[in-house]
Order: C-alpha cells, then sequence, then structure tokens
C-alpha cells in the first residue's frame, strides 16, 4: 500500500480500482468498505469488524474517511435542524435538514459561499471561497444521517452555492449516493436547484441518472431579474427558458419553478400575468416562497420585505386560473436562518 486515499471522494469503479490494484485486495473488499461507510454510516476503520486486523491497521494509514465535522446544530421550532459544518481546510458549510412527517430532506451545499450575488440572499453576500469536492457534498447527508441515526429520504442541491458552477464535482456526488453499491438514493429522490446556469441545465438533460431539476426564476423579465440575479446578464431569460424547453423535450421530465415574493417588486398582478405567459407549454409546477429576512447588507443597500399573505394569493390565483400549477411553500426554519436565502447569514 502506497499512496492515502480520500474515500468519500471515490466512486464505486474508483472504489473496485483502488482495492484491486493499489491494495492488491480482492474485488469483494471494496463493497464491504463501502457497506460500512454507506450503510453503516462507521467512518472508524478500526470498527469494520469484518476485515482481519492486520488490514485494518494498514488501512488506517491509506484510507482518509473525512465527513465534516460539526461546529453547531440549531432546531428550529418547526423541527428544521441546521448544521453548521467545519472541512478539513478549516473553511466552513451549512446544510438543513427538514422533516415532513413521514420523510426528511437534506439540502446541501456545493459550493463555500457563492459567487452569484443575488440580492435577496445572504449566502452571495459572504463572498465566493471555493468549489467543493464530491466528498465535501456527499460527506453532509452521511454526517447529518450519522448524527440522527436514521436514514434521510431526500436530498436537495440547494445549500449555498449554484450546483452547476460546480458541476463536474455535483455530478460525481449524485453517481455516489445513487450507486447501488453505495448509498443507494433513488434518482427520484434527488433534486437540483439552479439559479438558471445555462449549460448546466443542457448538461444535466443528456446526465444518466434521471435526478429532478428545480429552477430559482424570481423575475418574469430581463429587466427585473438582472436587477435581482446578476446570473440573468449572462444567461438571459429567453436563453433560460429556451434550455428548459429542451431539457423538457429530451427528458420528459417535470421542472419545478420556485419564485421569491418581494413586497411590490415582484408580486404585482402584470408579473403573474408575464409569468404565465414565458412558462406557457412547459407543464411545471411554481413554488411561491415567501421571502425569508436576511442580514449581511451592504452600505446603504436597502432590503426586500415579504409579500402579503393576500398579495402572494392574489398572485398564485391568477397563476391558476392562467393554468400554472402552483403551491404557497410552507415556511420551515426562518427562526434559525436555516429557510431559502439565509444559509450563511449567521454563526460563519
Amino acid at each position: 500500500m502506497n499512496e492515502s486515499v480520500n474515500a468519500l471522494d471515490l466512486s464505486y469503479e474508483e472504489w473496485i480500482e483502488t482495492s484491486v490494484t493499489q491494495w492488491k485486495l480482492p474485488r469483494y473488499r471494496a463493497d464491504q468498505l463501502c457497506q460500512w461507510i454507506y450503510d453503516k454510516k462507521v467512518f472508524n476503520v478500526h470498527e469494520m469488524t469484518n476485515l482481519s486486523k492486520e488490514l485494518r491497521e494498514k488501512l488506517v494509514y491509506e484510507l482518509m474517511i473525512l465527513p465534516p465535522i460539526a461546529v453547531r446544530e440549531d432546531t428550529s421550532k418547526d423541527g428544521t435542524k441546521k448544521f453548521l459544518w467545519q472541512l478539513y481546510d478549516g473553511e466552513r458549510i451549512e446544510s438543513v435538514l427538514l422533516s415532513h412527517g413521514s420523510h426528511t430532506t437534506a439540502c446541501i451545499s456545493s459550493q463555500v459561499g457563492c459567487p452569484l450575488n443575488c440580492s435577496f440572499c445572504a449566502t452571495g453576500k459572504s463572498g465566493f471561497t471555493r468549489n467543493l469536492s464530491a466528498g465535501e457534498i456527499v460527506g453532509q447527508f452521511l454526517a447529518m444521517e450519522k448524527r440522527m441515526g436514521q436514514n434521510i429520504n431526500n436530498v436537495v442541491y440547494m445549500g449555498m452555492g449554484e450546483p452547476f458552477l460546480n458541476s463536474v464535482e455535483v455530478f460525481k456526488s449524485i453517481r455516489i449516493l445513487n450507486s447501488q453499491k453505495m448509498r443507494n438514493l433513488g434518482a427520484r429522490h434527488i433534486t437540483i436547484s439552479t439559479s438558471g446556469v445555462v449549460p448546466g441545465i443542457l448538461e444535466l438533460a443528456d446526465f444518466p441518472i434521471p435526478v429532478r431539476l428545480s429552477v430559482s426564476l424570481h423575475a418574469p423579465n430581463d429587466a427585473l431579474r438582472s436587477k435581482l440575479m446578476p446570473v440573468n446578464r449572462k444567461h438571459s431569460l429567453g436563453s433560460l427558458i429556451d434550455a428548459l424547453k429542451a431539457y423538457k423535450d429530451k427528458t420528459g421530465e417535470r421542472i419545478t419553478i420556485e419564485y421569491v415574493m418581494l413586497q411590490k417588486v415582484n408580486d404585482e398582478p402584470e408579473h403573474a400575468y408575464e409569468m404565465a405567459a414565458i412558462l406557457s407549454g412547459l407543464g411545471v409546477y411554481v413554488n411561491l416562497i415567501p421571502y425569508n429576512p436576511i442580514a449581511l447588507l451592504q452600505p446603504g443597500e436597502q432590503g426586500f420585505q415579504r409579500s402579503t399573505t393576500e398579495r402572494i394569493k392574489e398572485f398564485a390565483a391568477i397563476l391558476a386560473k392562467l393554468g400554472i400549477e402552483n403551491e404557497i411553500r410552507k415556511e420551515k426554519g426562518t427562526d434559525i436562518d436555516a429557510a431559502c436565502g439565509q444559509l450563511r447569514a449567521r454563526n460563519m
């Protein structure tokens, strides 16, 4: 045995290659190691009792299993949990565990910070440091499962960062979570959420694992969307809608649209009519999200207000009348800054 290996960064094929070629072990040892890590959530080689004592002593020096370290765990009054993790270079990220009664959903990060700087989101206002590796992405999910003592049913790439600006590692992490020999999480239980990075959407259309797609729209025209989301200056609303049509044509999958409701900014009736027009024929499902307050405003920057319940209901009714299926998102985790747009708002 020679070079030390970071276990959580390995795909199943890399596990086989490493075990057989580098470590000169039988192929089945890779399956045993994956079972310990992904099924039993055992990250200490010494506890892998069906390996010989000699092999365990060797693997201790050759195999690193490095899930993130929990620095803080907050629990909301609604049961939502937010985790602050420290990575092995000292950087910190946040992820969230949502409880829906019969099932749970992990909201995980793909970057340390975010480079997109959407005007209503705390994460981008903290700046961008680096991409996460596939192992750092997967590690959040496994660490949450170990802390909770139970399997998590769903995962959404909707935490800190833009997944499609780290697509190589994000797609690798999905392969790891989905592999039957590893976490074996079904494709229908995995969702990527994007701010509208067109090349990533087109790449996902060709991805062999049919995970779900969610798109943050937040404005129905270029002028307003560019003001709220600078990414629109690079990937215009027209190019985004074209990409969604191409994705739908190729995959047949239903797309979810996320729309944060900002008082007297994007919640006027005419915005609902515009939105219905651009989404016509796509068969999307729209989540209307009451805005969650954030701190970290820049000097002179004006904050947003949440749309009133009446304005949100009126907006939803217009969309429904025009054939756009939608729902008003139930608020979760706001009191611990764990709701949409709030990650990295404090305790970093």
